[in-house]
């Protein structure tokens, strides 16, 4: 079983769907002849040809509404946003048009659109390379959004949103692409839409987690045990909607303590609504307030970056809180 990185999965996922259905087609800016910014594209158009590997104009709004004809129409685009940053140039056209042409038509025609782009800090990208921009899709009605941590995830995450026949955002932690390694099977396989993965299990606090967020979390989860030996959980949700509410229920009939970590800005991020759910939900399971790590409420910096984003100290933090409740 060969040993690949995320960038190599991923454009391995891509290969495999191309020569399994031949209405996929990848778009986006400098695709092509380079492959893509991070090379997760490279070599596809010499396989197959420059009418299913479109290089376009610079131009997100084009790219996402030429992808949207191209589904009506029968095929299954994947559209490149060279950085996660630029889709808000496409905004208007994944949520007014893409997420809602499913219900709009009364179920006649779907939009098997799925849009893929590096995301996320820890590169010194600054503000405009460096967003975690997934609240507002979260948000959008009609779309499903993925965040893998890992290749294999990587790898079964893009083939099931290729095959599936509703739009996905499918966000690329760029911090990864390189870092991780793992074992990945040649052959065919998917990982389920909207199941979350135990990466740890642990009995006396749950960290529900995704993106890069995940090595951080089990990192801290290292420090706690040697220190005070407790046992944490951590979940790597992979799908950010429909996230899987009855895993972080089941880890919370064990633990009772919940800490959310992530990289996008606190106010109405993701975590605000997973503590929500589990408020409204299962309340009775908590032995202390739900805790959040994450950005802050203010623009991706470039000088410190390191203080932006959730680190150990701050995570370190939030379990000793709600261990000492």
């Amino acid at each position: 079983m060969p040993v690949t990185n995320m960038v190599q999965a991923l454009n391995s996922a891509l290969r495999e769907e191309m020569r399994r259905d031949k209405r996929v087609v990848v778009l986006g800016e400098d695709v092509g002849k380079r492959g893509g910014v991070f090379l997760v594209t490279e070599g596809l158009i010499d396989e197959f040809g420059p009418e299913r590997v479109i290089d376009t104009p610079l131009t997100e709004a084009g790219i996402v509404g030429v992808a949207i004809g191209m589904a009506l129409y029968g095929l299954k685009p994947v559209a490149e946003i060279q950085f996660i940053d630029f889709i808000y140039e496409a905004f208007d056209q994944i949520a007014t048009n893409l997420s809602k042409i499913r219900r709009r038509s009364g179920g006649m025609f779907s939009a098997p659109v799925v849009i893929r782009g590096p995301c996320c800090g820890g590169v010194k990208g600054g503000m405009f390379h460096s967003q975690s921009n997934e609240a507002y899709f979260v948000h959008t009605a009609g779309l499903k959004v993925v965040m893998p941590s890992r290749p294999y995830d990587a790898k079964g995450l893009l083939k099931a949103s290729i095959r599936g026949e509703d739009p996905v955002i499918f966000l690329e932690p760029k911090v990864l692409y390189r870092a991780i390694k793992e074992e990945v099977p040649e052959e065919d396989y998917v990982v389920p839409i909207g199941e979350a993965r135990v990466v740890q299990e642990g009995s006396d606090v749950t960290i529900v987690t995704w993106g890069a967020m995940v090595y951080k979390a089990l990192e801290v989860s290292k420090i706690a045990r040697s220190r005070h030996g407790w046992e944490a959980e951590v979940i790597d949700l992979r799908t950010l909607f429909p996230f899987d509410k009855d895993a972080i229920i089941r880890s919370l009939e064990k633990t009772g303590r919940l800490v959310i970590v992530h990289e996008a800005p606190k106010t109405l991020g993701l975590g605000a609504e997973i503590a929500a759910y589990v408020a409204e939900n299962a309340i009775e399971l908590l032995k202390a307030p739900v805790a959040r790590v994450t950005g802050f409420d203010a623009p991706f910096p470039l000088a410190h970056e390191k203080l932006y984003m959730p680190n150990e100290a701050r995570i370190y933090m939030a379990l000793s809180r709600v261990m000492s409740y």
